[in-house]
């Protein structure tokens, strides 16, 4: 015999038996499935937050938008009323008064320029 075989015998001799670890598959399906529930039920929980996140962004770009209308409209009526103050302040100034009633003047035909 030669080296390799009696090597191969010996080695035969030594080596009882390699058995590999019992694996419960029956467990790892289990906590497999719940693993997987665990995940869905997070899924739909985080798109929930996400579309109530989406919807009160626009509420409150629409409540943004409508609060710049309202101050425009604000800015236009201060606007008006400082220029209506201007006027009655000029007035004063000016000594103007209202009218009580209404004299007409005459003009004669011939005091008026005649263009060619």
């Amino acid at each position: 015999m030669t080296t390799l075989a009696l090597s191969a015998k010996s080695a035969q001799g030594r080596v009882r038996s390699i058995s590999l670890p019992f694996i419960n598959w029956k467990a790892i399906y289990i906590i497999g499935i719940v693993i997987a529930l665990i995940m869905m039920v997070s899924y739909i929980f985080l798109i929930n937050q996400l579309t109530e996140g989406v919807y009160l962004i626009k509420q409150y770009n629409n409540k943004i938008s409508s609060l710049y209308k309202e101050n425009d409209a604000l800015q236009s009526e201060f606007a008006k009323a400082n220029f209506m103050e201007n006027v009655i302040a000029k007035t004063k100034e000016l000594s103007f008064e209202k009218t009580k009633d209404i004299k007409y003047l005459q003009i004669i035909d011939s005091s008026l320029a005649r263009a060619n």
